[in-house]
């Protein structure tokens, strides 16, 4: 590597050659840039540019947040390539472009730039490697060293595709609703047409027929109404409902969509190195640099929403699965009951075919049951998990006590002169948004323990329809055979296990949403004014009230 970058610092007496050859070496050696190593060692970093801009005959230029490149010719160009390549347009028109570049003399730098952009004629700007890098960054919308996925834009779509994900898990809980109501239907319908049985059975027709007959039909329609809202959520449950979620790691850690075959496939890359260190110096960071990493907080609590939503979908899925099972549960009982009172008849195939069409559908019920009680178990664990964590407040604006510096500085968000004029207030708006996303997500939280909750009762009411079903049957008929006496006692056991488990599940759901965190708060945002004394800045003030 030549020394005659850096001829100026001989001359100035800043290096002795001696000195300046070692530098070299142990650039070449470590793999380090040269100028790197020379700040390193003391020299300022203005005699570094100066001996650039003085071998390549251009100005030099410093990284700033305000070197900003079209977004038109942004998107033509690709991340990690110019990462590499050290060099970035500020500014292309017609076949010229203005580069800022690390080695404008390198002739492979020059026709990559040609190739690239299309142009002819090329000003160049020096830059050192670090700001370049810094420069491409900062275009891309992202902070050092993280991915492309890390610009707000890809979190953006990130956030599209989960935002799809929850309504179409809205979309499942309402059929599944919808279903549960057509169940309900049925039962009432079967109702109807065990009255009319009944009486049709006891008493004959004649003039029981002004009765008999109205009931009857009565029932057969709720229940053909009832099956056809219970048909589509049927269908629904078939459908795979995805509640997986990656590790979020405190925003350090990226997520990203692909589409593949068709859906939408989220992954996690792994933590950036030196991202947790940035997160951890929050009030040496730029409010830009802020905006990305609470843009980035936002996704991972979309994504937890997304899987509670998901969660919650197949516990309502559960709790029509339970409300089918009480159905069949009620068809069976019914046939049961006509059949051991009335003994073999004429009406025998249409006891049997009731008790045959229970059981399938009671087995069908419980079937949608054990999927529930797994997402049960796990979006449990989830909330507690997620309750243990920090909250954003923890991250963004820690507690005084836990902040450095004045108290004057500790007492609200830092805003420095340096700051863009209005910069702080659109970082303050991100910040809000973000706030807003995490309360979202505590109420996700807390309606996905009520939904366990309310799981739980479906467990207890489906125990008590199968508990009272074998009592009932017991103490109407007694237990002179021991055949039917076992099968009773059977659904009485199974009954009463099937309500201590929904009392499980209740019981720990209702304390949690008892002793639930949470709570509103107001946010104040410190809007600048450079025109005016900092002290005279406004404030812009957020109320829980106003949103």
């Amino acid at each position: 590597m030549s020394t005659k970058k850096f001829e100026r610092l001989l001359r100035r007496g800043l290096l002795t050659d001696d000195e300046l050859g070692g530098i070299m070496s142990a650039s070449e050696s470590s793999g380090r840039y040269p100028e790197e190593l020379l700040i390193g060692r003391g020299i300022p970093k203005h005699e570094v540019l100066f001996c650039l801009a003085e071998y390549y005959g251009c100005p030099f230029v410093e990284y700033d947040e305000g070197l900003m490149a079209p977004y038109l010719v942004t998107m033509r160009l690709e991340l990690e390539k110019h990462r590499g390549a050290l060099w970035f347009p500020l500014a292309v028109t017609g076949d010229s472009a203005e580069v800022v570049a690390y080695d404008p003399g390198d002739p492979a730098v020059v026709e990559d730039i040609g190739n690239t952009l299309g142009v002819e004629k090329i000003s160049f700007r020096v830059a050192l490697a670090a700001d370049v890098i810094r420069i491409i960054e900062n275009n891309f919308d992202v902070n050092p060293g993280f991915p492309f996925t890390g610009g707000r834009t890809p979190l953006a779509l990130v956030r599209v595709f989960l935002a799809y994900r929850r309504s179409t898990f809205a979309h499942y809980r309402t059929l599944f609703a919808k279903g549960r109501t057509g169940l309900a239907f049925v039962r009432t319908g079967l109702a109807f047409i065990a009255i009319s049985l009944t009486f049709l059975r006891v008493f004959g027709t004649g003039l029981w027929a002004l009765l008999e007959v109205p009931f009857i039909l009565a029932g057969f329609v709720m229940i053909f109404d009832g099956t056809k809202w219970y048909m589509p959520s049927r269908a629904v449950g078939r459908s795979p409902i995805d509640s997986s979620s990656t590790e979020p790691t405190g925003a350090t850690s990226m997520l990203s969509v692909s589409l593949e075959g068709g859906h939408p496939v989220f992954r996690r890359t792994p933590v950036i190195e030196g991202a947790q260190k940035m997160r951890e110096e929050w009030d040496l960071l730029s409010p830009v640099m802020r905006r990305r990493f609470i843009a980035c907080d936002r996704s991972d609590f979309a994504e937890e929403r997304t899987a509670l939503a998901g969660h919650r979908t197949v516990l309502a899925k559960a709790r029509t699965g339970l409300a089918f099972t009480r159905t069949g549960i009620a068809f069976a009982g019914m046939g049961i009951g006509l059949i051991r009172h009335f003994h073999a008849s004429g009406w025998t195939v249409f006891d049997l075919a009731l008790i045959a069409a229970g059981v399938l559908m009671s087995a069908e019920g419980f079937y949608w049951y054990f999927g529930g009680r797994r997402a049960g178990i796990d979006s449990f664990r989830a909330v507690r998990r997620m309750n243990m964590k920090e909250s954003i407040w923890d991250f963004v604006i820690p507690l005084r006590h836990k902040r450095t510096g004045p108290r004057k500085d500790r007492a609200c968000p830092p805003v420095h002169a340096s700051h863009s004029p209005g910069i702080w207030a659109t970082t303050g708006l991100a910040l809000e948004r973000t706030v807003l996303a995490e309360r979202r997500c505590v109420m996700a939280r807390l309606r996905t323990v009520m939904a366990r909750a309310r799981t739980g009762l479906a467990f207890i009411r489906t125990g008590i329809s199968i508990t009272a079903v074998g009592a009932g049957l017991m103490v109407f008929f007694g237990t002179s055979a021991p055949g039917w006496t076992v099968f009773n006692a059977a659904l009485i056991a199974g009954g009463l296990i099937l309500i201590a488990d929904g009392f499980y599940w209740a019981v720990p759901a209702e304390k949690i949403r008892a002793q639930y965190p949470y709570c509103y708060g107001d946010m104040e945002i410190t809007v600048p004014d450079y025109g005016k004394p900092a002290r005279r800045w406004g404030k812009a003030v957020f109320s829980h009230d106003d949103i």
